[in-house]
């Protein structure tokens, strides 16, 4: 049976991911076939059907894992109806018509075939993409079993209407109690409050969801899920024959598609804005941020380097010095970047008692102005590089993180020796390109500030500012 947290992968949550988050999420664009001559081999071609394929031969053990993104996520949403890429994304597997000989199969059919040959797979959606994946043994008898059973639902849904229901109902339930909760209203205040109209800025409501019928589905479905808008990547005992056969049973009878829809530039804040929502929270929830980050964008590692001194590296990031250790004004404080297809947001979270929170708000925004100012010493830039470099082996540890990372390479064009020149690429970050990043990247006097908690936190010492044009107010503006 589908499980509801697949749906909800794609509601706001507070933003403490570094610049390393692999998102699943990237324009397609064709490239010649290609293997990279590293230490990790990946293997790149256009499959037939148009999906992009990238393949890394893994016989550590005796499985496959299949990653599937489609540029399907939820910016195409249409107005009034967010959550549509969502739910579609979440329904893929909740029935498959039947075709060539085989029988339709339900929502329990397809899971109990899963789990009859120890296989998994999973459907999720965010803002950028929309993925579908599989784990399966790699022995002939139960591969074939999983991507047959895979390959029904992904090319011939049937997003039985009953299903809708059942699940628009209890997403809608989910949302209606995030909306509750101060960490979830401040995330999406401040997604509205930094992206204004653009559709990164729109997140689900109870009406938007309640609104998406099966008609949509079905649309959604037919134009967004073309093979042509397709990264399947693959890790695991398999080779290029066996992986071209199984892409093709994937991928060759999905839908045409339409062209995708040109989606508007990220309009950047004219000035500083902060947003005030009352909540009768004991403790005030903060963002403040800005867009800021494409994932293509040459300043990705001084960034990633940056952030870590400033924010990223828990305990001993600035943030952490100035706001906890120092002042004892919070118990955690962070900040992160992340890149999108657009503009992704800058942001830094910190909760803090009440009557702490204007002083906590000062303290991040003079610890932020000042390292945008001067940038990092030599001895963070040094114990950045190291944390970074040393840790990065573990980001490649099992199969399932390393399809993570060849899936981001797919997305995001990024060469296919990315993996083996990431550190090198870290440690050749200056100090004096940490600054001029975070100088293009990060204005400081032109932050939306987000305080979900009591109203009379700030009171007349907050100040307004004008948004972005078309910006929706997310709650009241302090005077």
């Amino acid at each position: 049976m589908m499980k509801i947290s697949a749906l909800l992968r794609a509601l706001p949550v507070p933003a403490r991911t570094g610049l390393l988050t692999c998102v699943a999420a990237g324009a397609i664009a064709a490239v010649a076939p290609l293997t990279a001559r590293a230490a990790l081999p990946i293997q790149s071609w256009i499959a037939p059907s148009g999906a992009k394929v990238m393949l890394v031969e893994s016989r550590s053990i005796p499985m496959i894992d299949v990653n599937i993104d489609f540029d399907a996520g939820s910016r195409y949403d249409p107005p009034g109806k967010s959550g549509l890429a969502l739910i579609t994304a979440g329904l893929l597997d909740s029935g498959a018509a039947a075709v060539g000989g085989r029988p339709a199969l339900s929502e329990a059919q397809i899971a109990d075939r899963f789990a009859d040959v120890g296989a998994m797979e999973g459907t999720s959606a965010g803002r950028d993409a929309a993925t579908v994946t599989m784990r399966t043994l790699s022995s002939a008898a139960e591969r074939d079993a999983a991507v047959n059973t895979m390959a029904q639902f992904l090319q011939h849904p049937t997003f039985p209407d009953a299903v809708l229901k059942r699940e628009a109902a209890r997403l809608s339930a989910a949302i209606a109690e995030s909306d509750t909760k101060p960490d979830a209203i401040a995330e999406k205040a401040f997604r509205s409050a930094i992206y204004g109209s653009h559709p990164y800025g729109v997140s689900p409501t109870v009406a938007s969801v309640n609104a998406v019928k099966r008609d949509d589905l079905l649309r959604f479905y037919r134009d967004m899920y073309s093979p042509k808008r397709a990264v399947v990547s693959i890790v695991g005992d398999i080779d290029r024959a066996q992986a071209e056969k199984l892409v093709a049973m994937l991928t060759d009878a999905m839908p045409a598609g339409i062209d995708p829809p040109a989606m508007p530039a990220v309009a950047g804040l004219r000035s500083a804005v902060q947003i005030d929502l009352p909540h009768p929270a004991e403790q005030a929830h903060i963002a403040t941020g800005q867009a800021s980050l494409a994932r293509s964008d040459p300043d990705y590692f001084p960034l990633l380097v940056g952030n870590y001194v400033l924010g990223g590296g828990g305990f001993v990031s600035r943030l952490t010095a100035e706001v906890r250790e120092k002042r004892g004004l919070t118990y955690g404080v962070s900040s992160s970047f992340m890149p999108q297809l657009q503009e992704g947001p800058f942001e830094i979270n910190l909760q803090t008692r009440r009557e702490q929170a204007p002083e906590a708000l000062k303290v991040v925004r003079e610890t932020l102005a000042k390292f945008v100012q001067e940038g990092p010493t030599d001895a963070e830039m040094q114990a950045a590089k190291d944390n970074l470099t040393n840790g990065f082996p573990l980001r490649l540890d099992s199969n399932r993180k390393l399809l993570a990372n060849v899936a981001a390479i797919g997305f995001y064009n990024l060469p296919l020796d990315y993996l083996d020149t990431w550190t090198a690429k870290v440690e050749a970050v200056t100090a004096a390109q940490v600054k001029g990043a975070f100088a293009r990247h990060v204005q400081p006097d032109r932050l939306a500030t987000v305080v979900v908690g009591p109203s009379d936190v700030f009171g007349a010492a907050s100040a307004g500012a004008a948004a972005p044009s078309g910006t929706p107010t997310a709650g009241k503006k302090s005077k």
